[in-house]
């Protein structure tokens, strides 16, 4: 089915966000996932706030269009979907259904099991669960493209976006209680064609053969000066890809880890709270609509067909 409102195919893009909540459960760790998917719509909408975040939506407003592409964002370690409000906003703008999942158990207001195994584990069932949930739901899933999503990651959300795609993780040393490294049981989701990987951070994915069976397209963007998740070794990891394997990746100038989220509110844009700040020179506002248009592109060409 066409749609309609994608920047993608030219048309002008929708002027509003609508906005479903969904709470999914998770019956192997015992949680709900707190889900939001963000579509567009021709409703007006108005502030909403979640924490120190406004965001500009719709609640459960007529969705523009039919057939929409699904993508899927996964926040960093003990973060935010919020974080990723900007790029979020835009995609629905342009035509896509973003689905955001607070990832419990790692996230700012449930970090109880950040940098644990069980963490590698949880993480990529997320998001299968939060997609499952959105093509099921009755008022979003009959206007959603069938079959096919993409997910984008910051940082661990990276390791989430490739492990979701295909990728075999294993948890490091550290991770476990009698110091041996194995393998983290992961159910990969073809559904998934595409992942655009942003400062990602992908240690447990470095080991032979980790990324052998990741076909998706990859968009990966890596900042010059991060010190987290550093080029070279998001170079060397990436390299495990198969040779088929569609592959962007480039190194963005003067960027931090922190350059690729929304820029932060004055509340929590203080001075010590690292995500809020760049390095000297470097633009997040200008990088963000740099960052967004080009994502727009490379899903649109992702999920066609």
């Amino acid at each position: 089915m066409a749609r309609r409102g994608c920047a993608c195919d030219n048309r002008p893009v929708t002027p509003h966000v609508g906005w479903r909540p969904l709470e999914v459960p998770d019956p192997a760790q015992g949680a709900t996932i707190p889900v939001h998917v963000l579509y567009p719509t021709a409703t007006p909408s108005s502030p909403v706030t979640f924490g120190p975040y406004s965001v500009e939506l719709a609640r459960d407003a007529a969705i523009a269009g039919a057939g929409l592409p699904v993508v899927a964002i996964s926040h960093g370690q003990t973060g935010t979907p919020w974080s990723h409000r900007g790029l979020a906003a835009h995609l629905a703008r342009a035509g896509f259904a973003v689905v955001l999942v607070e990832h419990p158990g790692d996230s700012r207001r449930d970090p109880g099991l950040a940098g644990t195994a069980a963490n590698l584990a949880n993480r990529p069932r997320h998001v299968r669960l939060a997609l499952d949930a959105a093509f099921a739901d009755a008022a979003i899933g009959p206007t959603l493209a069938p079959g096919r999503a993409a997910v984008i990651g910051h940082s661990i959300g990276g390791y989430t976006a490739l492990a979701c795609a295909g990728g075999h993780p294993v948890a490091l040393p550290n991770q476990a209680a009698d110091g041996v490294a194995r393998p983290v049981p992961v159910e990969p989701d073809p559904r998934v064609v595409a992942a655009a990987l942003l400062a990602p951070a992908l240690p447990w994915l470095m080991a032979p053969g980790a990324l052998a069976d990741v076909h998706a397209r990859v968009y990966a963007r890596a900042g010059a000066l991060d010190e987290v998740a550093p080029p070279y070794v998001i170079e060397r990891i990436l390299g495990g890809l198969p040779s088929t394997t569609p592959r962007d990746y480039q190194v963005v100038p003067g960027c931090g880890h922190f350059g690729f989220q929304s820029p932060f509110p004055p509340a929590l844009a203080q001075p010590g709270f690292a995500p809020a700040h760049d390095p000297p020179g470097f633009d997040r506002v200008a990088y963000q609509a740099q960052l967004a248009a080009e994502l727009t592109a490379f899903l649109a060409a992702a999920l066609a067909g």
